[in-house]
């Protein structure tokens, strides 16, 4: 008899977002450095839409389980300021 994981679904929040992706990549190693779990996604910006984004194509969201979200907080705190004013974070 095989075991049935039932209506499980994806719970993540999202952390932050960025369109600049050293950015997103200096984020991702610095949550990698504290072995924080996360998941990184990649959206295209629709032409109509980039005005808001500073004329940006792509968005770069990180995305954390709600259990480690304080923990990511205070490593995205400790990051650059420069890195940090370039991060849009989410209010969990």
């Amino acid at each position: 008899m095989t075991k049935k994981l039932g209506n499980y679904k994806d719970h993540d929040v999202e952390l932050c977002r960025t369109t600049n992706s050293r950015v997103g990549s200096k984020t991702v190693e610095a949550l990698l450095e504290e072995r924080i779990p996360f998941t990184k996604n990649c959206r295209r910006i629709p032409f109509f839409k980039r005005d808001a984004y500073e004329g940006a194509d792509k968005i770069w969201v990180i995305s954390i389980n709600p259990h480690r979200y304080g923990q990511a907080r205070q490593v995205i705190d400790r990051m650059d300021r420069t890195c940090r004013d370039r991060l849009v974070l989410s209010n969990y």
